[in-house]
């Protein structure tokens, strides 16, 4: 019987012993100390428990009838929970306990014990099980490699999107960042994460267009060993191992309806089971959702659950496009300049020439196509000045081939043409230049008909 109220950064404590008073004991005392305690009066008792959930700290008794705490122990170290074990024996059994230890349980108390003691140990105890969590956490991070959040521009655009930025940030609210593809999405949920009170928390990006269902559910709520071919050990999703922070779901438009069905289920009861695995694990993580698609649009054409749509959206962000924001440019430039600066170098500039031009072009591929193009000047133009001459044809000559005016859609074909040309037909490089995914890219090659 759980005998707290679930809060965030509570420890969850299982405590087996098979002598009601130490089990009664523990369920008054250590409550007071911000656990939840979950009692079993065996290990098969305790296996049950763990089967359906899970725990930071065991509290294992070794002398109990049924399986025993060293047969429990084997069992629970075999089950794949990441709870750490302290063990509980008597003075004649300190042999046992080192023996216990040698099979993975972190510390022993011999009984009778001090209330003080065995609080510290489960403290350690606890201690050791989240800082393995918050480096798997920071191995994700950095594997990720997120850029700092650095929003550039003075636009009203602009500023009107940072004053909402600031006001949603220290909610629990879920958040949906609409706009197109390279207008900063990701960008802007990490500068929620960064204002809000989980900063100190994980925050992680999972892009749902760029995985199959299996892997899109393994990679969000996890598996056990053995699930399926290849899963040689246990491993934690993105939900548990963002607890406490923050998990972005990048091109969330793009999940099947049967990802969107279990997605909703986690998010409508904070709990989730690993593929494969049968033990409820809680979850603790704010969700920011990210497309370039109209969810609303999306619900109307079945496409997209609606109670997950209304789910995600309880507050939304709308991006502005790089033409909706022309007075960020100039800005824009400079920062990349300094940003894409080459080692070694001597520090370029651009022209007002050039300038012009970069303000002039329509941008389809918007911050993200930016950046990239000034990437490439640096690397490639010669001088210390960047010119009109040293921009793209489609930047310099944005009319099309006729000479005369064209559409927004004219453009981005030509432009698509041209980089696809540059890079011999090879899609991912083209998709890399031009600052869009791979999907993103072949439905515009499909939309404009162009050929390969």
């Amino acid at each position: 019987m759980v005998h707290a109220v679930e809060r965030r950064g509570a420890t969850r404590a299982l405590v087996v012993d098979d002598e009601r008073p130490i089990r009664l004991l523990m369920e008054n005392e250590l409550p007071r100390a911000g656990y939840i305690v979950t009692c079993a009066g065996s290990g098969e008792e305790a296996l049950e428990q763990l089967r359906m959930r899970e725990f930071d700290v065991i509290l294992l008794d070794l002398k109990m009838p049924g399986i025993g705490g060293m047969e429990a122990l084997r069992r629970i170290r075999d089950s794949g929970t990441s709870a750490e074990v302290v063990v509980l024996t008597g003075h004649p059994d300190v042999d046992s306990a080192i023996q216990a230890m040698k099979l993975g349980a972190y510390d022993y108390l011999t009984k009778p014990f001090k209330l003080s003691e065995l609080e510290d140990v489960l403290r350690r105890a606890a201690d050791r099980k989240r800082l393995q969590t918050e480096n798997t956490a920071l191995r994700r991070m950095v594997a990720q490699r997120e850029p700092a959040p650095i929003m550039v521009g003075h636009s009203p655009a602009m500023a009107s999107l940072l004053a909402t930025v600031r006001r949603i940030a220290p909610s629990e609210a879920s958040v949906l960042i609409q706009g197109e593809s390279g207008t900063g999405k990701s960008l802007v949920a990490k500068a929620i994460h960064m204002a809000s009170p989980r900063a100190n928390g994980p925050f992680l990006v999972i892009n749902c267009s760029g995985f199959q269902d299996p892997l899109l559910e393994s990679e969000l709520f996890g598996h056990e060993k053995g699930a399926f071919t290849g899963a040689t050990s246990v491993k934690m999703g993105l939900f548990e191992v963002a607890g406490s922070g923050t998990l972005l779901l990048d091109e969330v438009g793009e999940m099947s309806s049967a990802m969107q069905a279990k997605l909703l289920q986690v998010l409508d009861t904070k709990e989730l089971r690993r593929v494969g695995g049968t033990r409820v694990h809680r979850v603790d993580v704010r969700i920011i959702a990210a497309t370039n698609k109209d969810l609303a649009q999306e619900v109307r054409t079945g496409r997209f659950r609606e109670d997950l749509y209304y789910r995600l959206n309880v507050v939304s962000l709308m991006l502005p496009s790089l033409r909706e924001r022309k007075e960020d440019i100039s800005l824009l430039i400079e920062h990349f300049v300094k940003q894409f600066r080459v080692t070694g170098q001597k520090p370029k500039t651009v022209s007002q020439e050039a300038i012009h031009a970069l303000a002039d072009y329509p941008w389809p591929g918007n911050v993200r196509e930016l950046a990239n193009t000034i990437e490439r000047l640096q690397i490639l133009s010669s001088g210390d000045v960047i010119g009109l001459e040293d921009l793209p044809p489609n930047i310099r000559f944005p009319s099309g081939l006729t000479g005369g005016p064209a559409s927004l859609q004219e453009m981005e074909r030509l432009h698509l043409i041209r980089v696809l040309d540059h890079t011999g037909g090879k899609k991912m490089q083209a998709a890399r230049l031009l600052g869009i995914d791979l999907k993103t890219l072949n439905s515009k090659i499909k939309r404009y008909n162009i050929s390969l």
